[in-house]
């Protein structure tokens, strides 16, 4: 389970690693694609340690564990001892191959890259996404829809209440990160959007269930504290630890 910590920052010490065999994880608390590490090691109930670090003012060693100085960053225990790897995809990857006792990918290597690649889809929405929420382009509105359009036939095609079948899988997993912060965008400032929800009826049921989740509950952040953190991101004065407050 998610254990709410305060964010290592410029100046604060090295954490210690503890020597017992569970996996380590840099993550950053509001950060989507260090949302989809923790839903998968949930999802598929693997101990972990979280140390969250503050990305405007980053703790000067975190480069020493992540190079380009993002998360999430997973430590692995090796004969070697620790070792790092990074990106969202390629820990999920490592994920479902290392610990398959619940695959979250299809067991068909067809149905698999096809999962995969709509993964790799879902960057039209998530670029639509930024696209609006920080960049005020409203051009956005209109690639988040066609977007979600791909997605909302793809869901009523599969005829699951998941893309998983009847529990999530990795694809739901893998977007529901942005899924969960669409609701963002009705607080814009220039400019609004909303789900359709007549026009995304499956993406909106969908999104109900995946909110009930376990994996997904237990790194669930509202709406209203999602907009909290944006707005003090947007300000320059992001509180990393609202939710220690």
């Amino acid at each position: 389970m998610v254990i709410e910590t305060r964010h290592f920052k410029t100046g604060d010490p090295e954490p210690t690693f503890p020597s017992d065999g569970k996996l380590q994880l840099l993550s950053m608390r509001f950060c989507p694609y260090a949302q989809r590490t923790h839903i998968i090691l949930e999802a598929k109930r693997i101990p972990y340690h979280t140390y969250n670090v503050d990305l405007t003012n980053k703790p000067e060693w975190l480069t020493k564990y992540s190079p380009l100085g993002k998360v999430p960053a997973l430590g692995v225990p090796t004969e070697r001892g620790l070792s790092f790897i990074h990106e969202s995809m390629v820990i999920a990857d490592y994920l479902d191959e290392k610990y398959p006792e619940k695959l979250l990918y299809p067991k068909d290597p067809f149905a698999k890259a096809v999962d995969r690649l709509l993964i790799e889809r879902f960057s039209i929405v998530s670029n639509a996404f930024y696209k609006i929420g920080f960049r005020g382009d409203i051009n956005g509105k209109v690639e988040l829809s066609n977007g979600l359009d791909e997605f909302e036939t793809e869901l009523k095609k599969r005829g699951t209440s998941f893309f998983g079948g009847k529990e999530p899988g990795m694809l739901d997993y893998m977007i529901w990160p942005w899924m969960e912060r669409l609701v963002l965008l009705k607080y814009g400032k220039d400019i609004q959007y909303e789900i359709d929800e007549e026009r995304f009826a499956a993406l909106t049921e969908w999104s109900r269930k995946m909110i009930d989740d376990y994996a997904v509950k237990v790194h669930y952040i509202t709406g209203d504290i999602h907009r909290q953190f944006v707005e003090g991101f947007k300000s320059k004065n992001v509180d990393y630890d609202i939710l220690l407050t």
